[in-house]
């Protein structure tokens, strides 16, 4: 008779449950929306445990589910990111993952939470968060979008259906002090040399240049707001707006189910903290509050240690060793298009003024000439902005080395729209072929910032 082989099998252990109607600083583990060593951990999980956790959306439920934009204009960005966490990570034996080491994250499973199967996209105020086209559509506009399986529609984007791809947009371990001091050094020196300092600062205008460390609205998990040490912590965390050396707001859309991260390990337990789960994405999140953000949404992960790790794989490209910065494995589970739709840019900004090698202006580009193209098929070119910001597109740098011009292209899979986009001999759809596709909801802007309009006689 052959031997019984045993399995052994275990349900994730929940190490963190959200009720998105709930404020984050009411959730029974207090959310976090800075990032700093001092933050106390809310659960220890151990190497090569499955362990799940509920995020709430990044906003802390500051958007929600209707036909107005007052809640986009008007949000809030001192409370973002709300982040559930930090997990202390220790090995079987009880050692915590140390200094130097690399965490190893599997994403085993992720979705929305049952109940809360929707999301939102949206273009914020120009004056109160920006984005990346924000000198051409600088109103706050918002989408909402419904999840059916792993499919999504908006009824503010009608005649658009596409596969999602849910990803964690921010997820990292916590940094030391030192790299901390790092961070905020250089970004309050980019503050106060200012835009004229800085190149692409005159072609982009989200603004400010960086987001330095602020009191109001700091979150710092179970840290007692009325003591020294959260007012001290309060006063040096850092923002959560960009991504850095410890992964953090990549917002990297391919970080999917099936995924395997090697983070750096910057103080003793790693502190892995995650938030800002989106269901969809395009390359670049353009629109800033571009993804498709979950109301709330759940991870199963899975962590191992590799000692020394850091040392061994990762190079450090800057002044200390600490100048390195995560990697990943692709997932497998991957859409698949076969037709695309693709837009070139180059570095050549909206005036013609010549720009080196700048990827940066050469992929505005190419996503301003998308969403004017797609504008003839029955669309506003807001909806179009919110759209590129959320659908499976692909971004690509071309050309980096052909001096003056960068290349960059924007891929659009032709299969998510109800119409053939493609050119035709007869031209862009008129009269009774062209379908009216609606709007977004929006908010007039009231500012009196400049904008970027087309230069050449008869661009609309």
């Amino acid at each position: 008779m052959a031997a019984q082989i045993s399995h052994k099998r275990t349900t994730p252990r929940c190490v963190c449950s959200i009720d998105p109607a709930k404020h984050p600083w009411e959730q029974g583990k207090k959310l976090h929306n800075r990032w700093h060593p001092d933050i106390p951990h809310v659960d220890t999980v151990k190497e090569g445990e499955c362990f799940r956790v509920e995020t709430q959306d990044w906003t802390g439920g500051q958007i929600k589910d209707n036909d107005s934009a007052e809640d986009m204009k008007n949000i809030d960005l001192s409370l973002v990111h709300n982040l559930s966490g930090p997990f202390r990570v220790e090995d079987t034996k009880g050692k915590p993952a140390m200094p130097g080491d690399l965490l190893v994250v599997e994403i085993l499973d992720l979705g929305p939470l049952e109940g809360h199967e929707w999301g939102f996209t949206g273009i914020f105020d120009r004056e109160n968060g920006g984005g990346f086209l924000t000198d051409h559509f600088p109103e706050a506009c918002k989408a909402i979008w419904d999840f059916e399986g792993i499919y999504c529609s908006s009824r503010h984007v009608p005649g658009v259906r596409f596969p999602g791809l849910i990803h964690p947009g921010l997820i990292g371990t916590a940094p030391s002090h030192e790299l901390l001091k790092i961070w905020n050094d250089r970004e309050r020196k980019l503050v106060e040399d200012g835009e004229k300092a800085v190149t692409l600062g005159r072609v982009l205008h989200t603004r400010p240049l960086a987001n330095l460390p602020e009191p109001v609205g700091c979150l710092l998990g179970s840290m007692d707001k009325n003591s020294e040490e959260f007012k001290k912590a309060a006063k040096e965390a850092a923002r959560t707006i960009p991504g850095r050396e410890h992964g953090g707001n990549c917002d990297i859309k391919n970080l999917t189910k099936g995924c395997k991260v090697y983070f750096p390990v910057f103080i003793e337990g790693a502190n892995l903290s995650m938030g800002d789960m989106h269901f969809s994405q395009g390359d670049g999140e353009v629109s800033f509050c571009g993804a498709i953000e979950m109301c709330a949404a759940f991870l199963t992960l899975k962590c191992t240690i590799m000692r020394g790790g850091m040392e061994q794989y990762l190079t450090p490209m800057g002044p200390t060793k600490l100048h390195v910065n995560p990697i990943f494995e692709i997932s497998p589970l991957e859409p698949h298009f076969s037709e695309w739709l693709v837009f070139e840019g180059l570095s050549i900004d909206e005036y013609g003024r010549q720009h080196y090698l700048d990827a940066s202006v050469a992929y505005k580009r190419a996503v301003l000439n998308c969403i004017h193209y797609l504008a003839k098929f029955g669309y506003t070119k807001q909806q179009i902005y919110l759209m590129l910001s959320c659908c499976p597109c692909e971004g690509r740098i071309s050309g980096i080395v052909d001096a003056p011009n960068a290349c960059c292209t924007l891929a659009i899979p032709t299969a998510i729209f109800d119409q053939d986009i493609r050119p035709c001999k007869e031209g862009p759809p008129v009269g009774p072929k062209l379908i009216n596709r609606g709007d977004l909801a929006k908010c007039k802007y009231d500012g009196s910032l400049p904008l970027t309009k087309p230069t050449c006689n008869g661009c609309c």
